[in-house]
């Protein structure tokens, strides 16, 4: 009887030790083939994007009138409309009034600035395609640009789900309307002994800036004779 239990307690050890070592061997395979599979998508993002910067390129130079401008997020515009009497562009918290048509890279409507009507967007505050979060910051107000977006910063590979399709290159062309401070943020205060223009405006008189302190010179002697002794 107690040869029968050490003979079934080995069995169920070896049965055990051979199935742990046997999960962790099966382990081993699905690690290679992910690192292998992320080398695999890498490679084809690289060659994908590749691919559709050669044929953005081709578009510029089939275009030698127009002057794009490359930028460092990957994408090119060029002016249908500058202003140049403007100087300042949306910042951060800024309200965007623009209208905006989409186009294939070759240039045929998707969206009509119709189709999309007015557009309002609050600068950095809302989820907007990547290529026109960046681009609306380089106009400035009175102003139409055409950018060229490769897929990677417009809709990526599932596209928008409607029109646009998955490793869509896509060409926007954006009329800047107006932009305006967002009117909820808060203020910054006037430095003391500074005036604002509602008060230039109204003919206030500034308040003088308080003089900083200066270091004093030591004093030289006085006499007992003076007016003050």
């Amino acid at each position: 009887m107690k040869y029968l239990k050490i003979s079934i307690y080995t069995l169920l050890f070896t049965v055990l030790f051979a199935s742990c070592k046997q999960h962790e061997e099966a382990r081993r395979p699905l690690s290679r083939a992910s690192g292998t599979f992320m080398k695999k998508s890498a490679d084809r993002n690289k060659k994908l994007v590749a691919n559709e910067e050669d044929v953005i390129k081709k578009i510029i130079k089939s275009n030698p009138k127009v002057k794009y401008y490359a930028t460092k997020k990957g994408y090119w515009f060029s002016y249908d409309e500058k202003n140049p009497n403007e100087t300042q562009a949306p910042r951060r918290g800024d309200i965007a009034y623009f209208n905006l048509e989409v186009k294939d890279i070759q240039g045929k409507i998707i969206y009509s600035e119709a189709d999309l009507g007015p557009q309002t967007y609050y600068v950095d505050k809302q989820d907007i395609m990547m290529g026109l979060r960046d681009g609306i910051k380089y106009m400035h107000k009175g102003e139409t640009v055409t950018f060229l977006f490769p897929s990677h910063i417009a809709y990526g590979y599932h596209g928008d789900n409607n029109k646009i399709g998955p490793n869509e290159s896509l060409m926007c062309t954006v009329t800047l309307r107006n932009f305006v401070p967002d009117p909820t943020a808060p203020k910054t205060a006037v430095p003391a002994g500074q005036s604002t223009d509602a008060q230039a405006s109204a003919g206030q008189t500034p308040k003088p800036a308080t003089p900083k302190p200066v270091a004093s010179k030591p004093a030289a002697p006085t006499k007992k004779d003076t007016v003050n002794p």
